[in-house]
């Protein structure tokens, strides 16, 4: 007598959920159904034995041999038809016995073959909210984060002052710059094929093979982006640029204005850096001020740090002797100072309210509003709206731009210049403005 076939028992642990069914089966629903067909093929040779066939009183005494079973077997051959109804009625109805059997056969042989492995992500230059912790992949790889600086590095082949600027910020920042291993610093450069090439000799002067994090350098022309630009920030030139006209080339100096239009929708946020820096610190930690981002706010930016602007608005103080504009802080509006700027260029994008300001009606309106007329570009169009929507600007700590220029305390405005050139704390960026040497390590 051949031995009794075992099917395995359920593996479903008591109170589990049932999964939904599946198609095509999984192969541990193919077992059991596999387990049903040979109590059958074992049932038919019992009955062949027991001469189930020949009939007579052989037959009789089968029948009563079987009654001690009959139940037993009653109920495997139950069990075998609904798993058959469940095969073909719980599945797509789309498939047959032998379809179903060729894919699983052929699961198990692309199982038995080993998993090719995963390639890497390519680095894309989308960049999650900073200072959020990256996501996991399966396997435990980390997400690519993408952090975006950029510089404007034009006319400088043979400009040795300004090499020298160069040399001297690229050195304390990428000497500082500390990134985890799924984190790459992208380094935009906007500049002309000439100061492109001096850039080039920079980096592999100061950024060592070994840096201890992924880097990245692209490179912007700057007669691309001035075409760009060009016709968004046309308009307003004539109240931000020096001298009476409009020129072409100023339209670079407005660059940040208009980035949101200019870089890729993939890139999110954005750095934009002076030459004329000093770094004292990671810069990765300027990141994390993206985070303290109040909703509406657009741009991350340092008050100005000197009397600029209380010079520039004179009139309009003139005429409006309690204004807040022009005054030193903590309690007035002393401006803005662009040498190290935010860019949320996502919330640029979806802001209703900075798209209107863009309007040459609107610069035109709030120029006359204010009898505003700068030489600044872009800084002096940030101060400007700032007045009037400062919820538009997240305001950095003056450590972040810790200005050193004093020119505005020789001419004209020493009694106050103390106020506004005040500044508390461990400076994290100095900024050398109107040539101003940096103190030395």
């Amino acid at each position: 007598m051949a031995p009794p076939f075992r099917c395995p028992r359920s593996r479903l642990a008591p109170g589990s959920a049932v999964p939904p069914p599946l198609w095509p089966p999984p192969a541990a629903g193919l077992r059991a159904l596999e387990c049903c067909f040979e109590w059958a093929r074992l049932l038919g040779r019992r009955l062949r034995r027991m001469d189930l066939l020949r009939g007579g009183a052989a037959c009789a005494r089968a029948m009563a041999r079987l009654g001690a079973v009959r139940s037993h077997y009653c109920a495997l051959l139950l069990a075998a038809a609904l798993a058959v109804c469940a095969f073909y009625y719980l599945g797509s109805g789309r498939e047959t016995f032998s379809s179903a059997t060729k894919r699983l056969k052929e699961a198990r042989a692309g199982a038995a073959a080993p998993t090719p492995p995963v390639p890497e992500l390519a680095r894309g230059s989308a960049a999650p909210a900073s200072g959020a912790k990256a996501k996991n992949l399966e396997g435990g790889l980390a997400v690519p984060v993408d952090y975006h600086l950029l510089m404007m590095f034009t006319k400088a082949e043979h400009n040795a002052a300004l090499q020298a600027k160069a040399r001297v910020a690229l050195r304390s920042l990428l000497r500082l710059a500390k990134f985890e291993p799924h984190e790459v610093l992208n380094l935009h450069f906007v500049s002309e094929e000439a100061s492109r090439e001096v850039a080039k000799a920079l980096l592999r002067e100061l950024l060592p093979p070994a840096a201890g994090f992924k880097c990245k350098v692209i490179f912007h022309d700057v007669a691309v982006l001035t075409d760009k630009l060009f016709p968004v920030v046309e308009a307003m030139q004539k109240y931000f640029s020096a001298g009476s006209g409009t020129y072409y080339s100023d339209s670079i100096f407005f660059l940040s204005v208009a980035m949101h239009q200019i870089m890729p929708k993939e890139i999110l946020r954005i750095i934009q850096l002076d030459l004329d820096l000093k770094y004292k610190t990671n810069i990765r930690e300027l990141f994390e001020e993206f985070d303290n981002f109040l909703p509406g706010a657009v741009i991350g930016i340092a008050r100005e740090m000197q009397p600029v602007y209380r010079h520039t608005f004179w009139q309009f103080r003139h005429e409006n002797p309690k204004t807040r504009v022009g005054d030193p802080p903590p309690e007035g509006l002393p401006g803005f100072n662009s040498g190290v700027m935010l860019l949320n260029l996502e919330a640029m994008r979806q802001s209703p309210l900075y798209g209107h300001l863009l309007e040459p009606a609107w610069v035109q309106q709030l120029a006359d509003k204010y009898h505003f007329r700068g030489h600044l570009g872009d800084q002096d169009f940030f101060t400007m709206i700032g007045m009037e929507h400062p919820e538009l600007f997240h305001v950095l700590d003056c450590t972040w731009n810790r200005q050193l220029c004093t020119w505005w305390r020789d001419h004209g405005y020493s009694d106050v210049f103390p106020a506004y050139f005040h500044c508390e704390g461990h400076v994290k960026i100095y900024h050398g403005n109107c040539n101003t040497p940096i103190p030395e390590d």
